[in-house]
């Protein structure tokens, strides 16, 4: 308990701090007292204060949601499938969430508030899919045949999507950078509608936690103590395809967030779901704010898209954890 809570506080405080950074850096540095004085003491008058309010507090707002809902969406997976290399981009749900977003948006039937639900919508499609395929033959569902049937369903619907984009020009040049995995050129009414998706993903996924504890002993021990297999899969898949369907509407496919964060948590505090949960929101959170800092930093003046520093780090952790567990 109380290894908890000092994560509890010293993510929180890492955050306040990653915060303050990550509205001064760019290409007008503004020190952190401005950074400040523009919450507290708002003037409109004030160049620096207008664009960390106006400009800069969109892009945190949105790396916030979208790393804490993909570190709790890799806590969800891992959770319910007991495998740990669990992972939205890995198994297939961040390209099943883009795939719907590009087909419709091709189509002429995307809108604003409805991305995050259509987003969530082509996740959860592709993630059953993903299920089925793995739970066929004798053996059954194993981690090892999730994690082959994710890889190829992925690169299956991210083809689908490529041959769209080359057919329909117009939605390559709106969506190049989005299906990059960026925070650059963000929409205001997506982010919004995301953070109320993602909240409710959030909520059910705490609501879950007692019931995804129990099931971590087993099937036969779970309903011996009363929980409903079906139903918490379920509802597990519900709040899995909202969160990543929040994340992907918001930043587009970013990886390896929801594959690192809960190991760090996991072996660092707790294997209780009911702290993973609340500590993965504060990591992943923190995790994408540091990947976004060095996109925009690390080759100034040249922007790198937020994905592919998340892919840097979580690649060769994803070929570690694989071989030492089918080796």
């Amino acid at each position: 308990m109380m290894r908890s809570s000092l994560a509890f506080i010293l993510f929180a405080l890492l955050l306040v701090a990653g915060g303050i950074a990550h509205l001064g850096i760019g290409a007008r540095f503004i020190a952190p007292q401005t950074v400040l004085q523009a919450f507290f003491h708002f003037d409109p008058r004030n160049f620096d204060h207008n664009v960390i309010v106006k400009l800069r507090l969109l892009r945190l707002f949105a790396a916030l949601t979208t790393g804490a809902a993909l570190g709790v969406a890799g806590v969800l997976l891992q959770s319910v499938i007991r495998n740990p290399l669990g992972e939205p981009h890995i198994l297939g749900l961040n390209a099943g969430a883009a795939l719907a977003v590009v087909l419709t948006s091709a189509l002429g039937l995307s809108l604003p508030f409805g991305r995050p639900l259509i987003a969530a919508a082509g996740a959860g499609a592709l993630f059953l899919l993903v299920l089925m395929f793995s739970s066929a033959g004798r053996s059954g569902l194993t981690p090892m045949k999730v994690t082959l049937c994710g890889v190829a369903l992925s690169a299956f619907a991210s083809s689908i999507t490529a041959a769209v984009l080359i057919l329909d020009e117009q939605t390559l040049l709106a969506m190049r950078t989005w299906l990059a995995g960026d925070l650059a050129g963000l929409n205001g009414e997506i982010v919004r509608t995301a953070s109320w998706v993602a909240g409710a993903g959030f909520a059910l996924a705490l609501w879950l936690s007692p019931s995804l504890n129990m099931l971590a002993l087993g099937d036969r021990m779970a309903q011996g103590l009363g929980v409903s297999l079906l139903k918490t899969r379920l509802f597990a898949l519900l709040a899995i395809a909202l969160l990543c369907g929040a994340a992907v509407s918001i930043a587009g496919p970013i990886g390896f967030i929801g594959l690192v964060v809960p190991q760090l948590i996991r072996r660092l505090v707790s294997v209780d779901i009911r702290v993973m949960v609340p500590l993965s929101a504060l990591c992943g959170a923190l995790v994408l704010l540091i990947a976004d800092l060095a996109a925009r930093t690390l080759f100034t003046p040249y922007e790198l898209a937020t994905g592919v520093m998340t892919a840097l780090v979580g690649a060769p952790v994803f070929i570690l954890m694989a071989s030492r567990m089918f080796k």
